[in-house]
């Protein structure tokens, strides 16, 4: 049994679609504690043609997008949430950090760990690692709110 989870598994936990939809798959999902989430940067995505002109560098702020996403991933399958029901909103984010540019055809890798759950509210610490180097780190927040 594998423990990655795919595009099509993904789109099932989130609501999130293309163009920002930006994880493409998951991989060391442990149950209320810990996920990878990945991501290929490809030259077609949105965002490079505006940021910037003929030098193409990701937008910090989806880095940090794309860690939230990966514990949104992470949050759905462990509370079994049925995304018709329950929405995973993003509540915050502290001690972000940039470090390295990611450029066109770089792979992501996305580690993130929770710190603390309880009463549907995760606290996360993520980092995103370019092609191996640490691109950026953040701690942040996300929960789990029903429909009305």
């Amino acid at each position: 049994m594998s423990d990655r989870i795919e595009s099509t598994e993904i789109q099932q936990l989130i609501p999130h679609r293309y163009p920002f939809l930006l994880v493409d798959a998951a991989e060391d999902y442990v149950e209320g504690t810990s996920i990878t989430g990945l991501k290929g940067v490809t030259a077609n995505e949105p965002f490079f043609p505006g940021h910037f002109p003929g030098n193409p560098v990701m937008p910090g702020v989806l880095m940090i997008e794309a860690m939230g996403q990966t514990g949104a991933i992470l949050m759905s399958k462990t509370l079994q949430a049925d995304p018709s029901k329950v929405t995973i909103f993003f509540m915050g984010a502290d001690k972000v950090k940039f470090r390295t540019p990611v450029r066109p055809g770089m792979m992501l890798r996305m580690p993130v760990v929770v710190t603390a759950a309880r009463h549907g509210v995760f606290k996360f610490k993520g980092e995103v690692y370019a092609d191996g180097a640490k691109a950026a780190q953040a701690e942040f927040a996300a929960k789990a709110v029903e429909h009305a």
